[in-house]
C-alpha cells in the first residue's frame, strides 16, 4: 500500500455538481456568480479533516476544453482531467470509479463531491477503518445508498462546506435545534 497518509484527495464529479444546481435548484443554468467557489471546498477539507487537500476535477470535454474554467481551476491548485469518449459514455463516472479503485492501494483519505450512486460500490470499498471517507452533495438530491455506507461521513455542498457566495433556493428539513424563526421572518 502507498503510504500517503495525511492528505486528503477531493475528487469532484463536477458534470454531477453543475446538473444538479441547475436542473433541480435553479431550474435554469447557473450563473457564474451562482456556482460553487472550489477553492472554498479544499479550505473545507483541510479544515475539517485538519490536513491538506488534493483537489482532482474530472470534466467531460468531449466536445471541447473550456479553457477559463481549467485555467481557474489550475490556479487554484486542482488538478484538472479532461476526458472524452463516446457520447453512449459516462467518461466522468469512469474515471473516477478507476481513480476510487486505485485509491484501494493507498492509505490517504478520500471526499468524494457528487450525487451519484455509480460511486457506491468503490467508495464502499475504501471505508477501511484505517482512512476517513466522505461524500459533499446536496443533501436531499444525494443518492439514498450513501446513507447505508458505515463509516462514510456525510457533509452538505452549501451548508457544510460553505461554497456558494449567496443562499441558494432549497427546501431543506430543518433539524429543531438549528431553527431560527427570525430567518423567515425577515
Amino acid at each position: 500500500m502507498t503510504d500517503d497518509r495525511g492528505v486528503t484527495w477531493v475528487l469532484v464529479d463536477g458534470e454531477n455538481i453543475d446538473a444538479t444546481l441547475g436542473t433541480a435548484i435553479l431550474g435554469r443554468r447557473p450563473q457564474p456568480d451562482e456556482r460553487p467557489r472550489w477553492d472554498r471546498l479544499r479550505t473545507f477539507v483541510e479544515r475539517t479533516w485538519g490536513q491538506p487537500a488534493r483537489g482532482v476535477f474530472f470534466l467531460n470535454a468531449s466536445t471541447g476544453i473550456p479553457m477559463a474554467f481549467v485555467q481557474a481551476l489550475k490556479a487554484m491548485d486542482y488538478i484538472v482531467v479532461p476526458l472524452s469518449g463516446d457520447a453512449d459514455e459516462k467518461v466522468v463516472d469512469i474515471a473516477i470509479q478507476r481513480t476510487l479503485q486505485a485509491l484501494t492501494t493507498r492509505s490517504a483519505d478520500v471526499m468524494l463531491v457528487s450525487h451519484d450512486g455509480d460511486f457506491l460500490d468503490d467508495l464502499g470499498a475504501l471505508i477501511d477503518g484505517r482512512r476517513r471517507v466522505g461524500v459533499v452533495a446536496f443533501s436531499e438530491f444525494r443518492n439514498a445508498g450513501f446513507s447505508t455506507l458505515p463509516g462514510l461521513e456525510r457533509f452538505d455542498l452549501e451548508y457544510d462546506a460553505g461554497v456558494f457566495d449567496a443562499p441558494l433556493p432549497r427546501i431543506r428539513v430543518i433539524p429543531i435545534d438549528e431553527f431560527d424563526p427570525n430567518s423567515f421572518l425577515g
